[in-house]
């Protein structure tokens, strides 16, 4: 991420008691002091229970044993309750298909009037371990060295989980039901598989899910020491190429040199997908709205040996595409190819096989449209020479990306938070990947605004091996939490 952890702000962060012109009032030190240390009482057992929520394997893909998912859920719905939440459900939504969603947490309570509702997100699912030999340590085993807490989901996304549950504890032992502000959690079952039922979920509950503020615990902070608002994410499409132009196997030496290998058809289609340069070379695919260029414009650039380092690219190797990293990575367009089918090398014969396909993971500026993107796609690849080979391209999945509007009071606040928990000034980035339900919920609660907020950092490597979490930047993100449901208290 974009930041030298050891560089001092440009501006020193807002006094604690000090609310300037244009932030709104913000609580005093008495109120700071106070809220800081009752999120330090609660840590010792909050990482406790991240231990726990760590152990339980909640894979949410069909492979993994989705009870998992089931006793995951239940366990943050008791979180919840001992927490003091007054109402807390494990809701389910039926997927597409007509089969149940995965479950989610919903808990509630409700606003005194006057006061702002904010809702805190996060997922309880996590990613498959892939294979545990390449693991330093058990993958559901949280483990602690060096000041972090490795394990599969130790950052992604049950450190959010749990950096909600200091702050509704700490929020909760100040203010009875009549102060503070109204809180909803929801911890959602299946957003590391897309997210199948959120739609349905939003028919089903969408008026007990509406707020002012929604705070998003799922993304990364600039590095170690720099806290971040993510203020934009590119959307995405995930599409199937598939190329056929035999009905049946053949031998590649009775037959090679005149049958048509569709693999070959298949390569020459995906190198048409990228220029020379690397640059993604589908016309169209790189529309941006102009909001979203606004809040693009305001993010910290991230340094070239920086991302060169963090991204373990080898020595020599070319970084593709134009422009700045942050260009390249934040607001324009990628297509990775994730997958291919056929055989291994290990286990192929002589074979000319009738069919190939890959998979396309296509990443879309924020604010940009991905069934338009998927068309622009599928019309690129179908007007490449292909030889009369069969191409059918089909549509996996979508999702729009966001665009912050960083001008409301709330981000102020936000900012406010960060900076008190941190001691220095927070800044903006963007994130190259995709979480779709943002734009989702952003549409059904037109004006509430939405903060995009960190317990990742540069070295957690979420969904990949050794994950792991700053123990040091996870309180930090505790208190943080707590400081902004204070300050949009002080401010109702």
């Amino acid at each position: 991420m974009p930041a030298d952890p050891t560089a001092q702000p440009t501006d020193a962060p807002t006094d604690p008691g000090t609310p300037s012109p244009t932030s709104g009032r913000r609580p005093g030190p008495d109120v700071v002091a106070a809220t800081r240390s009752r999120v330090e009482q609660e840590l010792p057992e909050v990482l406790r229970t991240l231990t726990r929520l760590v152990a339980i394997p909640s894979v949410g893909a069909a492979a993994f044993d989705q009870q998992t998912v089931e006793t995951s859920a239940q366990a943050v719905a008791e979180l919840f309750r001992t927490a003091g939440m007054p109402e807390v459900e494990v809701l389910r939504s039926p997927r597409p298909d007509g089969t149940p969603g995965a479950p989610a947490v919903l808990a509630r309570r409700p606003a005194p009037p006057g006061a702002p509702t904010v809702l805190l997100y996060a997922h309880h699912d996590v990613q498959p371990p892939g294979d545990a030999a390449l693991w330093s340590s058990p993958p559901f085993e949280a483990t602690e060295r060096d000041g972090r807490l490795y394990g599969r989901g130790a950052a992604d996304d049950k450190a959010g989980v749990c950096a909600h549950l200091a702050a509704v504890r700490a929020h909760l032992a100040a203010h009875d039901a009549g102060s503070g502000v109204g809180i909803t959690v929801f911890v959602e079952g299946e957003e590391e598989i897309g997210s199948p039922s959120f739609q349905a979920f939003l028919h089903e509950h969408g008026d007990r899910l509406r707020s002012d503020v929604l705070v998003v615990a799922d993304s990364t902070n600039a590095a170690v020491g720099v806290p971040a608002l993510t203020t934009t994410l590119r959307g995405m499409v995930q599409a199937v190429v598939s190329v056929a132009t035999l009905d049946h196997t053949l031998h590649s030496g009775m037959y090679g040199g005149a049958a048509p290998d569709p693999m070959t058809v298949l390569l020459r289609l995906l190198a048409s997908l990228h220029g020379a340069d690397g640059s993604v070379a589908v016309p169209g695919l790189d529309d941006m709205p102009e909001h979203a260029r606004r809040a693009a414009a305001a993010q910290q650039d991230w340094p070239e040996p920086q991302y060169r380092d963090e991204a373990g690219v080898l020595p020599g190797v070319d970084l593709p595409g134009t422009g700045s990293v942050a260009e390249r990575v934040w607001a324009g367009p990628a297509i990775t190819v994730i997958g291919v089918d056929g055989p291994d090398v290990a286990h192929a014969s002589n074979t000319l096989q009738p069919t190939a396909r890959a998979r396309l993971s296509v990443r879309i500026p924020p604010g940009a449209d991905p069934d338009a993107a998927f068309e622009v796609l599928r019309e690129h690849l179908l007007a490449q020479p292909a030889g009369g080979a069969e191409v059918t391209v089909l549509a996996e999945e979508g999702g729009h990306g966001f665009a912050a509007d960083t001008s409301s009071a709330a981000f102020g606040a936000a900012r406010w938070a960060l900076a008190t928990a941190w001691g220095r000034d927070a800044v903006d980035i963007g994130v190259g990947g995709s979480i779709p339900f943002i734009a989702d919920l952003d549409r059904v609660m037109p004006g509430a605004t939405v903060l995009v907020t960190g317990v990742e950092d540069p070295d957690s490597r979420a969904h990949g091996t050794d994950e792991s979490l700053h123990l040091g930047e996870f309180a930090k993100a505790c208190v943080a939490e707590a400081l902004l449901l204070e300050a949009l208290a002080a401010e109702a």
